[in-house]
């Protein structure tokens, strides 16, 4: 690991197995690529901790001083998009949009800074068909007798090199399941598709090719969309931890193949998100999504904070009762910020502004997050200076200097406290059910008390229990 400058950005890459610094590589802009959502339902918890990492990753390099290009794809064309507009008798642009739109406002609950490009599947559908076509022409692609096109992976000697397998281990998926038949080719069972054939079920979803109708193949959508806004090559792709094989493995071979230049030169993986101790399951009922958690009576920000407070190359056991934790050091953050005696900006971005050249008793929180986007230990280094700081009296200029660096360290969390202008006083029907729940707390009549809860949350509050009562706010 190059050491650098003081104040130099320094994360984990999955290729080298070591943290490399970041930079642009042309000097200018920092070019990174996060693989999207696949629009066909609410994205769940464990999908948004992978994408507020990635906010946080861009928020760090952006304080740091760097100009960013983030791009973020949307895949709306896939078999689980196709078969579940079908199922909902709706046409595939119709269906995934909605759930585009359902998305993006998640997005902006939770604080994410919208990617400067957000491409479609669908719309880069010549572009796939190009790359296609430089595979053929440079034998790393083949026909298959089923009418699909695949990536001959035997043409291609560096596959393997981001997830450390052999090639000629790569014969079934990761969970050991039979590879679904029409992603691999009959040929050699590693080979994966990169134009599917038109089949029956796919009804009106397909398009024309130089191969016949068919649709692209997942992998593929992925590296034609880099290519198109972000070059040949470019400085940092990232995804979940269980995107490094095989989606990232062969967006790596294809690209490769296709321009004969590097792909990306650093990888950013996140991991898995666990809740209750365990893997996230419908069956289990505990794969939640925003809307989930709101109606159970918890704001977006709690969330985005308990995503941020473990590092993203650990496991994070996500429960209901860590989520109250996280509204109690927002609590304690509001209070802070309150102390220093100055409304709160529209945004931070003044204090960005300045950069983070005098951050005082937060300059060792800064320092975690620069050190491999350290969160835990970055919040932690955050409250002890808070506890310093309230141990003596501020004078006006003190607290002007605290005030600048608190909130640049704020904005590089995403973290966006509620100002009092923002704080509604709450109508009689949702002040009536809040007393009807707290009567029902006091029977023990939990079952009526979650009903309440949820009551609140359709009209668009949040409900609080404190030791001497209740707290409302606006979700």
């Amino acid at each position: 690991m190059d050491k650098g400058e003081p104040g130099a950005f320094f994360v984990y890459d999955t290729l080298t197995r070591e943290k490399q610094r970041v930079f642009a590589e042309d000097g200018e802009t920092l070019r990174f690529y996060c693989c999207g959502p696949t629009v066909y339902g609410p994205a769940h918890i464990g999908n948004f901790r992978t994408f507020i990492a990635q906010d946080l990753f861009r928020r760090v390099a952006e304080c740091s001083g760097m100009k960013t290009m983030h791009v973020r794809n949307v895949t709306d064309v896939d078999d689980k998009t196709i078969r579940d507009s079908r199922a909902a008798g709706k046409k595939l642009d119709e269906f995934t949009s909605e759930w585009r739109a359902f998305f993006e406002n998640d997005c902006n609950s939770l604080g994410l800074l919208t990617p400067h490009e957000e491409p479609s599947a669908v719309v880069h559908i010549p572009q796939q068909i190009k790359m296609i076509e430089d595979l053929f022409s440079s034998g790393h692609a083949y026909l298959g007798e089923d009418g699909s096109v695949y990536f001959r992976i035997s043409s291609f000697e560096n596959y393997g090199k981001l997830s450390g397998l052999d090639k000629r281990e790569v014969r079934t998926a990761p969970s050991g399941e039979t590879m679904d038949r029409d992603e691999y080719s009959k040929e050699d069972l590693r080979d994966f598709a990169l134009w599917k054939a038109r089949r029956e079920e796919d009804g009106e979803n397909f398009w024309n090719s130089p191969w016949g109708e068919g649709r692209p193949g997942w992998h593929l959508e992925c590296s034609a969309m880099c290519r198109e806004y972000l070059g040949d090559s470019f400085d940092m792709h990232s995804g979940g931890e269980d995107l490094v094989f095989p989606h990232h493995e062969n967006e790596i071979a294809q690209s490769e193949c296709s321009t004969g230049k590097a792909f990306a030169r650093h990888w950013f993986h996140i991991a898995h998100l666990m809740v209750d101790g365990g893997k996230m399951s419908k069956s289990l009922n505990n794969m939640y999504t925003l809307s989930d958690l709101q109606a159970k009576g918890f704001v977006p920000e709690a969330i985005r904070y308990l995503l941020l407070s473990g590092h993203y190359r650990q496991s994070l056991n996500f429960t209901l009762s860590s989520l109250d934790a996280a509204s109690g050091a927002l609590t304690k953050l509001k209070k802070f910020d309150e102390s220093l005696g100055a409304d709160r900006p529209a945004d931070y971005s003044e204090s960005v502004a300045r950069g983070p050249t005098e951050l005082g008793p937060f300059e060792d929180s800064w320092k975690s997050l620069l050190d491999d986007l350290n969160s835990p230990k970055a919040l932690g280094e955050l409250f002890g200076a808070i506890r310093e700081i309230n141990l003596d009296p501020l004078s006006c200029e003190e607290k002007t200097r605290i005030r600048d660096s608190f909130w640049f360290i704020l904005h590089a969390f995403g973290l966006k406290l509620a100002t009092n202008d923002q704080i509604a006083e709450p109508p009689k029907d949702v002040k009536d059910l809040a007393e009807s729940r707290m009567e029902a707390r006091k029977l023990k009549d939990w079952g009526r008390a979650d009903e309440l809860r949820e009551q609140i949350a359709e009209k668009g509050w949040t409900i609080k229990d404190l030791s001497d009562g209740y707290e409302l706010a606006q979700a």
